[in-house]
């Protein structure tokens, strides 16, 4: 049984952003949106279909080097059978990120051509670098930019201010601040942030959130649950238990061998976050509507 977890969280400093994004976008010849290879949609701002208006797009699915593999390559089908123009990467690496200023080109081939014919040929292109924080927008502009042009971190939150960074003679590149929006109409959305980490630990109940992911992972990827804490993850356990019966194999005890219960839903959080689960993908195509929204 699923804990109701209810997860809203907007930060003053995210409604200046997000007016300071709205603002800028007239400056910019394309919007590059960097998402969580391992949740694909719920890392997808809603609201950038408003900001960016008609500006052409690229989607950078970032991190997967921490996803499920085979779900990626289904991931990126889905998207490019949608016409969506998408780039998949691994900041840790490198991989992909090499290819990201053809990619851009392609996005841009009308506007190139349009420059051209008025005389603007070799113009500086720029594009627009949005997403949810701690996404690793800020990786995947230092690894373009093949310098720390951007500061990065595993916190949510840390770039606050819009920055231009030059990645070569022809391409220029607008960071802007991680931005959530207001209201989670689908409570699903919003669990799939918190695991991954967009939303501050802080304002969570870490134990539900912890159970959730176990439910979820049982459901998913139940070997990799059996390997990893050494239990049986029964279909009928609520999180709670298995939450219960991973603390005790790990031997997160309190006076009277009562289970740790905060201690081992930190453990658990951050084992997922840090890959120590394996190669993992939260959502499938097959979970979304064909609106592109979470079913249920």
């Amino acid at each position: 049984m699923k804990e109701e977890l209810n997860i809203q969280w907007f930060p003053g400093h995210m409604t200046k952003a997000r007016r300071m994004m709205a603002e800028n976008v007239k400056l910019v010849d394309a919007v590059c949106e960097i998402a969580d290879a391992r949740i694909p949609v719920s890392s997808r701002n809603p609201d950038l279909d408003d900001i960016c208006g008609a500006r052409p797009r690229l989607l950078i699915l970032n991190r997967i080097d921490q996803a499920d593999p085979e779900l990626t390559e289904e991931w990126l089908r889905f998207f490019r059978q949608r016409h969506v123009a998408v780039l998949p990467t691994d900041c840790r690496t490198g991989k992909g990120t090499r290819g990201f200023s053809t990619a851009v080109k392609q996005v841009l081939e009308d506007r190139i051509r349009s420059l051209e014919e008025k005389g603007q040929t070799g113009r500086c292109l720029r594009v627009m670098i949005v997403g949810i924080p701690n996404v690793g927008k800020s990786s995947f502009i230092n690894r373009v930019a093949n310098r720390k042009a951007a500061q990065t971190s595993d916190r949510p939150g840390v770039t606050r201010g819009k920055q231009w960074i030059r990645v070569n003679d022809g391409l220029e590149l607008l960071d802007t601040p991680g931005v959530l929006w207001p209201r989670f109409e689908n409570r699903i959305v919003g669990e799939h942030l918190a695991y991954t980490g967009a939303i501050r630990d802080q304002i969570l109940d870490g134990v539900s959130l912890a159970g959730n992911l176990l439910l979820l992972l049982r459901d998913r990827y139940p070997d990799r649950v059996r390997e990893r804490y050494r239990i049986d993850p029964g279909d009928s356990d609520s999180g709670f238990e298995l939450l219960e019966k991973a603390g005790r194999k790990r031997g997160c005890l309190v006076s009277g061998g009562q289970v740790d219960l905060e201690r081992i839903a930190a453990v658990v959080l951050d084992e997922f976050r840090g890959g120590k689960l394996g190669l993992i993908t939260l959502e499938t195509p097959c979970d979304m509507a064909e609106d592109g929204s979470h079913e249920g």
